[in-house]
């Protein structure tokens, strides 16, 4: 069972085909495209008000969002 604290990584599957979805190091969900895997990967995280970091193929991460209470919250109010 995945951790539900921790941030969920949409990641490229070791395999070598498609993308997953990872949480506290379990894959949560299997995906053949990288947009379907981010949009899963999103709603988890909205669902689990947590992080979502979005990795390229190389692993470096792309894109980073959280659905969560953020300890660092942007100082602009615009």
């Amino acid at each position: 069972m995945p951790n539900k604290e921790k941030p969920v990584h949409t990641v490229p599957n070791k395999d070598g085909k498609g993308w997953v979805n990872k949480q506290g190091g379990e894959v949560i969900s299997t995906h053949r495209t990288k947009a379907n895997a981010e949009q899963r990967g999103r709603a988890e995280a909205k669902a689990d008000q947590t992080e979502h970091r979005v990795h390229n193929k190389d692993g470096k991460i792309a894109k980073a969002n959280s659905y969560g209470n953020d300890p660092n919250p942007p100082k602009d109010k615009k």
